[in-house]
């Protein structure tokens, strides 16, 4: 199947029509000061994609004995999602409960019974969701990526770091393998095998967002970086760059492959009341059921502000500032990012949706700060 949003000219979108061409001088100050190679963007409105655009390079052709080609970045490339791989599982998680296959208030020992022991037996699908499940460094060695049974074991044999439901902390990689985990006891499949059938394939995302890169896709792969004053280029390249165990395994928290205008048409799905290009993959209650405010203004540890967390995207709320999202968001806008790298939002009060893509991991402060700056451009630029 093809992409499945129609190009429509950005003027038919509540936009001003320079806000892309100012967000590009800004990407394209970025590349010029080292920040990151490459990057990618994409607007989608009511249905339609009404911007895509690549800037400089999918991979520098230096430095490394694996990159010795430059390629450049164009609307083909895949790039590493991180966290916004969250928001893939979480649909798959509303579809299930939708069928009847799971509840977010059943406990995790329901589907997935050794997971009782060391003190979990109480744990909700709600509070793992959430990032309340209390063992946020809970560790899946890469070594058990390719065999599921192991994989299970270490999930089952997390440890408790503090009492589930008393605090927020964001799970990086931990929850997101119990709920993989979850999936397979419901569906007796590969978490990886589900997501494709039941979410990508039936929305026509299959070529633009992969959980398990095929080999026969690593050519559209863009390389990951990672600031390294030592280097000529002021870049090193990230391991996932080359790790077949990392592209294949579909790490489900966070080791996703896609283009920025997959993201944009998927957090369309949600602003179209679970439809995409005519096909139905979900309810509206289903989605105002996950797309809402569980966790208030309390304070997610990790993060170090509150993050109004709901079943997998968080919102913006009302507090002074949020991370991604944009300061001048409205409140009920939904998204997430992923480390170092990106941010996918979604704005229901104008119908627009939006990803923002690069290609090296950098930290704090200057990645918050950049994903503010980027996110408040096309607010501001907002007409309605």
């Amino acid at each position: 199947m093809t992409y499945p949003l129609p190009a429509s000219p950005i003027t038919n979108a509540p936009i001003q029509a320079n806000a892309m061409a100012r967000l590009g001088e800004l990407i394209t100050t970025h590349i010029q000061d080292k920040r990151y190679p490459g990057a990618q963007i994409a607007l989608a409105y009511k249905g339609s994609l009404v911007w895509e655009q690549s800037f400089g390079q999918a991979r520098v052709g230096q430095g490394h004995e694996a990159d010795t080609k430059a390629v450049t970045a164009d609307n083909q490339s895949l790039w590493l999602l991180y966290s916004n791989t969250k928001i893939i599982m979480a649909t798959l998680l509303w579809k299930l409960h939708e069928q009847g296959k799971l509840r977010f208030t059943d406990r995790v020992a329901d589907y997935l019974p050794e997971f009782a022991k060391n003190g979990k037996e109480a744990i909700t699908l709600f509070q793992v969701i959430t990032h309340q499940g209390g063992f946020p460094d809970g560790d899946v060695p890469n070594t058990t990526w390719n065999d599921h049974a192991k994989v299970r074991q270490a999930v089952c044999d997390f440890n408790l770091q503090w009492a589930p439901g008393s605090r927020i902390s964001y799970h990086g990689l931990s929850a997101h393998w119990v709920l993989a985990m979850v999936v397979e006891a419901v569906t007796g499949k590969d978490f990886r095998d589900v997501l494709r059938s039941e979410v990508l394939e039936p929305l026509g995302l299959e070529n633009d967002l992969f959980v398990g890169l095929p080999a026969s896709e690593t050519s559209r792969m863009t390389f990951l970086y990672e600031p390294d004053a030592k280097s000529p280029n002021g870049l090193r390249l990230r391991e996932e760059s080359t790790s077949r165990v990392w592209q294949e395994a579909g790490v489900p928290g966070g080791g996703a492959y896609g283009t920025a205008r997959g993201m944009a048409a998927l957090y369309q799905m949600m602003l179209q009341g679970g439809t995409l290009n005519g096909v139905r993959l979900l309810s509206p209650r289903t989605l105002a059921y996950a797309i809402q405010n569980y966790t208030a203004d309390r304070v997610d540890e990790f993060m170090g502000i509150p993050m109004h967390r709901g079943l997998g995207p968080h919102l913006r709320g009302t507090t002074i500032g949020i991370r991604g999202l944009g300061s001048l968001a409205k409140p009920d806008s939904f998204g997430h990012g992923g480390v170092g790298t990106s941010y996918c939002w979604a704005d229901p009060q104008s119908g627009l949706s939006f990803a923002y893509i690069t290609n090296a991991r950098v930290p704090d402060p200057w990645h918050s700060v950049r994903l503010d700056q980027v996110s408040n451009l096309i607010h501001a630029s907002i007409t309605q």
